[in-house]
């Protein structure tokens, strides 16, 4: 009988597509097996996906997790902060430099904001996976992933990111757009709508 490891990430994952064709999902992590650290995917327009991680350590885990097609060793810096009202990410990382414009929480997070203390557990994202295949397709809360690995995701709060801009490889990489197509990084989409999503993950590993 296969027995598992379980780790936990807790953190913020912001997903958005451009018009360029480029879909990002920035992770920073506040605590986890690996420590704090943030990392992104990108989905480039060709279908390509790459993983930019700040070590190899956390190249390892993650690209063991997900489903990526290259991985860059590149310094992630993402720094979150308030202005004007508003939050705002900006992220350095390798050839990506990217703004995005953080605003009001969604409709969608209102039966999200209970799931606090005890509830956060891997079997309430089993009983909630269901009702969130319906409520927004292509996201799911519990399944399978890379090397026999399982993995489940608790959202806690939901906010719209509203406007993007920045560069990869010095080329504009355009407005903002739905995350669309799917990336394809692992078994659940981030929403399709630009968000960022306040998360627990749990990643249980096989010994």
């Amino acid at each position: 009988m296969t027995t598992y490891r379980r780790d936990r990430f807790d953190g913020y994952i912001a997903g958005a597509g451009s018009t360029s064709g480029r879909r990002f999902v920035v992770g920073v992590w506040e605590r986890s097996p690996l420590g704090a650290f943030a990392d992104v995917m990108v989905a480039h327009p060709d279908g390509c996906r790459e993983l930019l991680a700040p070590s190899e350590q956390v190249a390892e885990y993650v690209s063991g997790t997900y489903q990526f097609d290259g991985v860059t060793l590149v310094d992630v810096v993402v720094d979150r902060s308030v202005r004007d009202g508003g939050e705002r990410w900006v992220v350095q990382a390798g050839e990506l430099q990217l703004s995005l414009a953080v605003g009001g929480r969604l409709l969608l997070a209102a039966p999200l904001l209970p799931v606090r203390g005890p509830l956060v557990h891997p079997l309430t994202a089993r009983l909630i996976d269901p009702v969130a295949r319906r409520v927004m397709p292509g996201v799911r809360t519990s399944g399978t992933a890379g090397n026999g690995r399982r993995e489940h995701y608790l959202a806690q709060d939901l906010h719209a990111v509203e406007h993007i801009e920045g560069t990869w490889a010095g080329e504009p990489v355009g407005a903002l757009a739905d995350v669309a197509p799917e990336p394809n990084f692992g078994f659940s989409s981030t929403p399709r709508r630009p968000a960022v999503t306040r998360v627990t993950t749990f990643v249980e590993v096989p010994r």
